[in-house]
């Protein structure tokens, strides 16, 4: 015996009623879009996570590069052009981005570092100058020893006096190839 949703018995009368009801009744085709799930935007701290990330990896307080920070700075990575750091004390390459890293700590610094050589690739700009200051000289010392690490880096000199002098660098990024690159 049939029965129904309250679990009562259906008599025979009430389904040929309910047959009958429905004769000539065309069954519905399916006319819902399906739409797709719009994707999550990263949150802020995925982001500050994938940057600090990034600026750990590249850079160590523990290395130490056979380079002078006393004087006037100027590295030129191996296998480089030499001539490329005679450019930069020219005035050859204009910096597009500057960077300013004013009251900023050594942690800090590292993210902004890999932020800014990051936003140079994607933006295909081979010339930045970071301005660090004199100060106490912690980040005059540092912020060339972190430099030397990444290995995007193709020089690195003492900015002239308009770009901010003992107070700045100027550094050479090698860009990637492939022009779609962070697009």
């Amino acid at each position: 015996m049939n029965r129904d949703i309250n679990n009562k018995p259906i008599e025979l009368d009430d389904f040929a009623l309910f047959k009958q009801t429905l004769k000539g009744v065309k069954p519905l085709k399916q006319d819902q879009v399906q739409l797709k799930r719009a994707k999550k935007q990263p949150s802020v701290a995925l982001k500050q996570q994938t940057r600090q990330q990034q600026s750990e990896f590249y850079f160590s307080d523990e290395y130490v590069p056979d380079i002078d920070t006393s004087g006037t700075v100027n590295y030129v990575r191996e296998g480089a052009d030499r001539y490329l750091a005679k450019q930069l004390r020219r005035g050859d390459y204009a910096p597009e981005l500057i960077l300013d890293l004013h009251g900023l700590n050594k942690e800090t610094v590292k993210q902004e570092l890999a932020a800014l050589i990051h936003a140079c690739k994607k933006q295909h700009i081979a010339c930045a100058c970071i301005v660090h200051g004199i100060g106490e000289r912690v980040l005059k010392h540092k912020v060339p020893q972190y430099l030397v690490q990444h290995p995007d880096v193709l020089a690195i000199h003492q900015a002239p006096l308009e770009y901010g002098g003992q107070g700045a660098l100027l550094i050479l990024i090698a860009l990637p190839e492939d022009p779609s690159f962070g697009r």
